[in-house]
């Protein structure tokens, strides 16, 4: 059983700018694809609802656990819990990790998110296995919402 997803992406704008983009709430909404309540606070929730169609009943909330300009940004939340009829409260969460890096081209993106092996087995395999193609597709959809804006 894996533990951890993690992907990286290279993105040709200052840290500062992916950094931005990354932790300001209305930005992250926009390339997240999610309509954000309250700005992120360390030690803070916030929640969140789709902007997509299909997933636009569907709610969630994060729990803000560091920002630490302009290199990490970290939140735990409940992996892949789309059914609005279960209360994954009790459920584990896993760790969101954000850590951004200076390259000569620009910044290094790299999200790991990790604590897989807590989720309940009726539901690890999907969730891994979701959230691998959700990185993926969030890690390309920063990137084109910072080319499109920078």
């Amino acid at each position: 059983m894996e533990d951890r997803i993690q992907k990286q992406i290279d993105i040709a704008a200052p840290v500062a700018r992916v950094w931005e983009a990354l932790t300001d709430s209305r930005q992250f909404g926009e390339w997240f694809k999610v309509m954000v309540e309250g700005e992120f606070v360390a030690g803070k929730a916030n929640r969140f609802r789709f902007s997509h169609a299909k997933y636009e009943r569907l709610k969630f909330e994060i729990f803000i656990q560091a920002i630490e300009p302009v290199s990490y940004f970290a939140y735990t939340w409940h992996p892949y819990a789309i059914d609005p009829d279960i209360d994954y409260s009790n459920e584990p969460q896993t760790l969101v990790q954000f850590h951004l890096t200076e390259t000569a081209e620009g910044t290094r993106l790299v999200v790991t998110e990790s604590g897989f092996e807590k989720i309940p087995p009726g539901r690890y395999t999907d969730a891994f296995r979701m959230n691998t193609r959700g990185w993926e597709q969030q890690m390309e959809n920063i990137r084109d919402y910072l080319v499109k804006t920078s």
